[in-house]
């Protein structure tokens, strides 16, 4: 006994294929990810399927097992290559879905000749064990995907893997009872909780779709926020020694906060006479090393400032007076070892003055620390026009 067509089952089945096609394509459209054009091009396998097994049960003519089992089949080895192209694939990954059709006619030969003399039973039942195990792949294939949409719609898929193996043996347990038209009615009624279940799969398709452009957008922001930070940084650093430049000490003096640490302010002496003996060439590249000098001699908390021209700035976070002027003093020592190629040693004299802040504004504390540096400039000037010490002398 041939099982009778159900043709509300064969409008449901036609009417979801076009409905799924159209879901997959929009977001295929939407996102160019290959994994949806495959799959719209999976559901209009499925579409030309029904038909041919439509008419297939309707005349229980052999003839049409042929087109039926091609576009069937079809349907799983596209669905086997978005599986292996994956969600993230690009427009390359089409190759792989010619290199699996070039087997469809051999594996459509195998299958009609088998379905030709054991019946259209093993068929069904064949069939339905390809599409199981189709769906287990697609499901094991997105597995490093996450978000509750991809969690969804890989569930949709293992279920979908479930109800097919499930079909597959009840096919096989009614079969061997002479149940044709048991079966035949059973067939029927999958195709509406498959239906169902495709429904839920395409759904959940439209919410990972969402989910990934919810991740581009972030990661958009997140580039953005990069790209300002950067952009703000390099606005704020002086071109030549790659310090920070006197526009952000400025907006540090506005904002008028408290600060906790020292403050330094320092120039070098001589500045003025390198650059009428040697050139603003040479000048501008001992201001380059002293900016080089100065953010290696600090930590990564502290901040260096370049004032106006040979003069700067270091801030001190949560530092002492005694800490600080070791350090400035270090860095006087390395300047006086200071080196210009082709010219050789050009020793500079480096004066500085500090101040704790103690809880005051940080420009309360740059006025004392610079009237400190103006101070320790004139003794060490009147030092050594009175034949004292050189010009690396200090005091304090």
């Amino acid at each position: 006994m041939n099982p009778a067509p159900d043709v509300t089952a064969f409008y449901l089945q036609e009417i979801g294929a076009l409905l799924f096609g159209m879901v997959f394509l929009f977001l295929y459209r939407q996102s160019r990810v290959v994994y949806f054009g495959l799959w719209t091009v999976a559901w209009g396998m499925r579409f030309l399927a029904a038909l041919f097994g439509f008419e297939l049960l309707r005349t229980a003519h052999p003839g049409w097992l042929a087109p039926y089992a091609t576009f069937e089949f079809a349907f799983a080895i596209v669905l086997i290559s978005a599986a292996r192209a994956g969600f993230s694939s690009g427009m390359d990954d089409w190759r792989p879905v010619l290199r699996l059709l070039a087997i469809l006619p051999i594996f459509v030969a195998i299958v009609y000749g088998i379905g030709h003399y054991a019946g259209l039973e093993f068929y069904l039942v064949s069939d339905a064990l390809v599409l199981s195990a189709v769906y287990f792949y697609n499901f094991y294939a997105l597995r490093r995907h996450q978000g509750l949409g991809r969690r969804v719609f890989r569930f949709s898929l293992l279920v979908l893997a479930a109800a097919f193996f499930e079909h597959a043996v009840i096919f096989i347990y009614l079969y061997n009872r002479d149940s044709a038209a048991v079966w035949a009615v059973y067939l029927r009624h999958e195709t509406y909780y498959d239906f169902t279940l495709h429904c839920v799969l395409a759904f959940a398709a439209m919410a990972m779709w969402s989910e990934s452009q919810i991740d581009r957008i972030r990661d958009l922001v997140e580039e953005l926020d990069h790209m300002r930070r950067e952009r703000k940084q390099t606005l704020d650093l002086d071109s030549l020694t790659g310090v920070l430049n006197q526009a952000a000490l400025a907006r540090r003096l506005e904002a008028g906060a408290q600060f906790q640490g020292v403050v330094a302010v320092c120039d070098m002496d001589n500045f003025k006479d390198i650059n009428d003996r040697h050139g603003h060439l040479v000048g501008d590249e001992m201001l380059r090393n002293i900016g080089n000098l100065l953010q290696s001699s600090i930590r990564h908390q502290d901040e260096a400032f370049r004032w106006g021209g040979d003069e700067f700035v270091l801030l001190f976070q949560d530092q002492v007076g005694e800490v600080a002027n070791r350090r400035m003093a270090e860095i006087e020592g390395r300047l006086r070892e200071f080196r210009v190629r082709g010219y050789g040693a050009l020793p500079i004299s480096f004066s500085w003055g500090t101040a704790e802040a103690s809880g005051r504004t940080l420009r309360e504390a740059l006025d004392e620390a610079d009237r400190n540096m103006y101070t320790f400039k004139r003794a060490r000037a009147g030092k050594v026009g009175a034949g004292g010490q050189g010009p690396g002398a200090r005091e304090r």
